[in-house]
Formats: structure tokens, C-alpha cells, sequence
């Protein structure tokens, strides 16, 4: 099957993993992304949780390869004249450019999309950053838990009156913006090919977060007002919910039509509920939420996750187990659509990965590889870009390049 991005040259100064995990799916779309990291490397390497590995198992950085498989590495001084030039010079041969640099750092190293135009005509040159290329925060560092989940209004919105905080899961914003870059480079590409003329792309964790947001926020904008926060006890239906079942496990349910509620109420052994003044109708359930809440509870406490489970599809009540990260691992389904490939590594072995969410039947998509060690394609990459031996040896000497 044939790579959909296959000739496709991507230079990628980025770190952490909002930015590298576009490069790891354009990689796995079969672009050729050459990621430029500084002479100590990407500060991602080695810094996220690794898994216990029993005693003489061989070990890799596997959250590092998620964000980084089928990638070169190169690595260059940018901060040196000579560094900075150089990867000018590559990305003078390249399709993307696709950096998280902020836009006066960009300035610093030549690196705008205007200096670039004037030696590659042609590139899309697309940025990820904490809040936007423009406005009053566009300097402003930004993480996913502070734009996307913070100044998204996602923390706020998700943590239930009275509560502390919830604590965003890592990256999860990061891979969602993650994703949201790949899509503008994607229509960006189009567009340099159809008119052959460059594309500045703009994606912000901040901007994404928004559209995360988008259904609430779209009646917010227009009325700016905070929508009632809600917890469990006082949802507007009570089928749009989670409840604890007998083993302590939690499980969700989404059925907000109301033709649900007579189904669910013979399914838990409750056809009284049905006719019950307090329960009878739509308004009335919702005057009566934390009575029937609690009576809710005391009937899933009765049975196992498991067992509601395999009774609810008995029936075709629409649910979902509340899954723990172990068990998303072991996932039947999951292992059905191929969630879980597998990376040959040269010193770890084979081991499974997570796979992008991208799925096109007739086209070659998936890791072309590990992730690279640092600086480890650097000569291979600079006699490409017509660099001689003694021009690397020099730029190595100089402290300029690394690997």
C-alpha cells in the first residue's frame, strides 16, 4: 500500500508533545520528519513516567517513542549563527517546516515564515503554541495544562462544585492539539501544491481547547453567561450519568432521549419508577434529581460493573465501563482495530505502541519505526543536504552539531 505522504520532507524544531506527536503521525503518514533538537535533546527524553520492566528486560524511552517514532534526528546548536543557518539550509529543501517555537524566537534564529519564503517559496510553515501567533499573549509560554485545560475552561468546567480541582491526564491536550495540526498541514499542503505559494500555519492549544469547548461555548459567546455547574445529584436527567456498581467500579451511562427511561427502569427490576408521581415525567424526575439519584445508587450497588454490563447489552441500554489505563492495554476492542502496533527497536526488541486514531483503508498508515536517539542522523542528514566531511567534522568541532 502506498504512505499517503510519502516525498514529503517535514524539518520539525520541536519539544515535549503537542508539537512532536503531529510529527509522529505525519511520520506514520509516511512524511520524512527530521527532527532538529538542541545538543542536550528534546526535554522530553527520559522525563515522562516508564514502566517497571522486569530485572534484565531491555528498556527504551516509551512514552518518548509515542510522540517521536519513525522520525531522524538531527542535533544543532540553534543558538549559534552557524546553527541557525544550517537549519535554514535544510529547511531550504523542505516541504513543512513545524516548530513550537514562539514567534520572537523565531525572529531571533530567521526562522518567520517571511525570512523563509525568500529561500523556500513554497513551504508551509506551521506553529504550535500556547495561545496564538498574535494578541497580547502570543509570548506567553503554554502548556496543555494551563491553555488548553486551564484558560480553556476545561478544569473549571469539569470540577464539580465545592471540589478541588481536577487534575488534567498528561498530554491530553497536547495530542489533541496534536491532531488539530496535522489537519491545517494537511489542507495546507493542498494549497502550496495547487498555487505554489507558501501557507502560514496557526494552531494553539488555546484555540483548540475552544473548540473542544465548542457546544457549550457556542450559546456562552452569545449570552456570556456561566452555565450552572452541576454535580452528579443534579444533572438534568438521570441517565446521563455514572453510577458505582457493587465492586466499586463506575459505570457511565448516556441515554438522554426519554423514551429511555421506561426501558431502563424494567431492565433494574424498578417498573414502579415508571409511574411514580416524583418520576413520571421528564420535569418532574428533574424537581425530584437527588431523591432519585440516591435510589439509583442503591440499585447499582446491587450487581458488578460486569454484570450491569453484560445486562445492559442484553437489553440495548447504551453504557460504558469507566476503564482503567491497564485495562484500556488489554482492550479486546481496542486489539480488534488495531490500537496497539508494534515497534521493532534495535535494542529494546519488539514492543507494542499506541497507534494514531487515522484510518484510511486503501493506504499504508502506522510507526515506520522507533523513535531516533539524539543527534543519531545527523551526518546522514547534512551530506544529504551536501554537506562533505570535513564541513560536519568542522561544525562538530565547533560545538555547532551534535551526534
Amino acid at each position: 500500500m502506498d504512505a499517503p505522504l510519502d516525498g514529503i520532507t517535514i524539518i520539525e524544531i520541536t519539544s515535549w508533545m503537542a508539537a512532536p506527536s503531529a510529527g509522529a503521525i505525519l511520520a506514520d503518514l509516511g512524511a520524512d520528519v527530521v527532527k532538529v533538537e538542541p545538543l542536550r535533546g528534546d526535554a522530553l527524553r527520559g522525563m515522562a513516567r516508564q514502566p517497571k520492566l522486569p530485572d534484565g528486560a531491555p528498556r527504551t524511552d516509551y512514552p518518548f517513542e509515542v510522540d517521536n517514532r519513525g522520525k531522524r534526528s538531527i542535533a544543532v546548536a540553534l543558538d549559534q549563527p552557524a546553527g541557525a543557518e544550517l537549519v535554514r539550509r535544510l529547511i531550504a529543501g523542505a516541504d513543512v517546516l513545524l516548530t513550537n517555537l514562539l514567534p520572537h524566537r523565531q525572529q531571533r534564529y530567521g526562522l518567520t515564515s517571511d525570512a523563509l519564503a525568500e529561500v523556500n517559496p513554497a513551504l508551509v510553515h506551521a506553529t504550535l503554541t500556547g495561545y496564538g501567533l498574535t494578541g497580547p499573549d502570543a509570548r506567553r509560554p503554554g502548556y496543555d495544562v494551563t491553555a488548553f485545560f486551564g484558560r480553556g475552561a476545561i478544569t473549571d468546567f469539569e470540577t464539580d462544585p465545592g471540589a478541588s480541582a481536577v487534575r488534567p491526564p498528561p498530554a491530553m491536550g497536547d495530542h489533541t492539539t496534536g491532531l488539530a495540526m496535522v489537519g491545517a498541514i494537511l489542507a495546507a499542503l493542498r494549497l502550496a501544491e495547487r498555487t505554489g505559494k507558501g501557507q502560514t500555519v496557526d494552531v494553539s492549544l488555546f484555540a483548540t481547547a475552544a473548540w473542544t469547548m465548542a457546544t457549550e461555548l457556542s450559546a456562552a459567546v452569545i449570552d456570556e453567561r456561566q452555565p450552572r455547574k452541576r454535580d452528579r445529584r443534579n444533572l438534568i436527567t438521570p441517565l446521563t450519568n455514572r453510577f458505582c456498581c457493587a465492586d466499586d467500579r463506575w459505570i457511565v451511562l448516556n441515554m438522554p432521549e426519554a423514551h429511555w427511561w421506561a426501558r431502563f427502569c424494567e431492565v433494574v427490576e424498578r417498573p414502579e419508577w415508571v409511574s411514580d408521581p416524583r418520576f413520571e415525567t421528564v420535569k418532574t424526575r428533574f424537581d425530584n434529581m437527588p431523591e432519585l439519584i440516591d435510589l439509583i445508587d442503591e440499585v447499582f450497588a446491587t450487581r458488578t460493573l460486569a454484570e450491569w454490563g453484560d445486562l445492559f447489552d442484553e437489553h440495548g441500554l447504551i453504557w460504558g465501563p469507566a476503564r482503567t489505563l491497564a485495562e484500556l492495554a488489554t482492550d479486546p476492542q481496542a486489539e480488534a482495530i488495531g490500537l496497539y502496533p508494534t515497534i521493532d527497536h534495535p535494542e529494546a526488541g519488539t514492543f507494542r505502541t499506541v497507534a494514531n486514531p487515522l484510518r484510511i483503508s486503501s493506504a499504508d498508515v502506522g510507526p515506520r519505526g522507533p523513535a531516533p536517539a539524539l543527534g543519531e542522523h545527523t551526518s546522514d542528514v547534512l551530506a544529504a543536504a551536501g554537506l562533505d566531511a570535513d564541513d560536519i567534522a568542522k561544525l562538530r568541532a565547533d560545538g555547532t552539531i551534535g551526534g
